[in-house]
């Protein structure tokens, strides 16, 4: 499509969660300490919650590859399992073996000795879970319970929850009180600043191998920031709708006309705009 045009090796505004592309806007470095820090507790659960499309998934990513060989780590992107096939799935992902734990008994007394195994080899067990809103009430209960499993000095698990919103409503319910009182941490994710739209536009650019300047101009920046609402996943989707514009016209830079057609042209956008009213 465009790359040879601009001079890229990739495109630059995929929607995929790729961690060579991270920006470590204030927001996203502030959430990567809050969960390093709640990690060093060993205690409680870590919550961390975003509007869709702020880089929940891309902070997941990076929280994981920023784990050394002292943790034991299970990931779920998708747990919308009933509470059984959910610590399954967790006992499957630290490598426990499953024959024979045919009833809930032999797979939490099995799951249980695991992590004691574990714990022996001074590691610890992390269990990052993705879209976590979309978890029935009954397996975030399972997870409560899971999460008694301890020694006299130390948990043996430690659970991190990455949702929308929708996850603290659900946490809200008086039947999982209990768990919303285990939440020792947590942090809600905002979009990008005004003044990070035009750094996290040239830092992608730059990582997707552009040498020859900003294609965006300072005044474009901004009506992406507008129309955008800051939300990274939304500013992607206007900033690649607008370059293949630029490309089709045969232009070096991307305009704000591009960028409006771009807006034009995609649904779902987080506010209501100019040329809506």
């Amino acid at each position: 499509m465009y790359l040879t045009h601009f001079g890229l090796k990739e495109f630059p505004f995929g929607l995929t969660p790729d961690t060579s592309f991270i920006y470590s806007a204030d927001a996203h470095q502030a959430a990567l300490n809050t969960l390093l820090i709640g990690l060093s507790t060993g205690e409680g659960f870590i919550k961390i919650t975003g509007e869709v499309g702020t880089g929940k998934t891309l902070l997941c990513r990076r929280f994981l590859s920023a784990l050394n060989g002292d943790h034991v780590v299970a990931y779920l992107p998708n747990p919308m399992l009933e509470p059984r096939i959910l610590l399954l799935a967790i006992a499957e992902e630290l490598g426990l073996k499953l024959e024979g734990l045919d009833y809930q008994f032999h797979l939490v007394k099995n799951l249980n000795q695991h992590l004691l195994d574990i714990a022996a080899q001074n590691k610890t067990v992390v269990v990052c879970i993705d879209e976590a809103q979309s978890m029935p009430l009954e397996s975030l209960e399972a997870l409560r319970l899971l999460s008694n499993l301890e020694t006299e000095k130390r948990k043996l698990i430690q659970i991190v929850m990455f949702g929308q919103y929708e996850l603290d409503h659900k946490l809200a319910n008086p039947a999982v009180r209990q768990l919303r009182q285990r939440i020792v941490f947590h942090y809600r994710m905002p979009g990008l600043k005004p003044t990070e739209i035009m750094h996290y536009l040239s830092h992608r650019l730059r990582v997707a191998g552009h040498r020859d300047g900003d294609l965006f101009a300072p005044a474009t920046a901004r009506l992406l920031f507008r129309l955008s609402s800051g939300t990274p996943r939304v500013v992607n989707v206007l900033a690649h709708k607008a370059m293949l514009l630029a490309y089709g016209e045969g232009k070096n830079k991307v305009s704000n006309a591009h960028v409006t057609l771009a807006a034009r042209d995609t649904e779902g956008l987080p506010t209501l705009h100019w040329w809506q009213r």
